[in-house]
């Protein structure tokens, strides 16, 4: 399934490189994730609700992230 998805670095990855996290988009109730230095590697699958809480939780701060 992932090596047929377009995958986009998140906004909340550093402009550094090295330590980004790349998410795709057009998978229906499912947001997934892997590591931007292993294209190939595993990646994780949220639900929607999940992935929204946790970028919420970024955005408030309840969850601290690096730029």
């Amino acid at each position: 399934m992932t090596s047929d998805l377009t995958w986009r670095k998140s906004s909340f990855s550093g402009s550094e490189g090295g330590n980004c996290v790349e998410v795709a988009d057009g998978v229906p109730d499912t947001v997934p994730v892997r590591d931007s230095k292993d294209p190939h590697g595993p990646s994780l699958a949220f639900t929607a609700d999940a992935w929204r809480s946790f970028v919420a939780a970024l955005h408030t701060g309840e969850l601290p992230h690096h730029s």
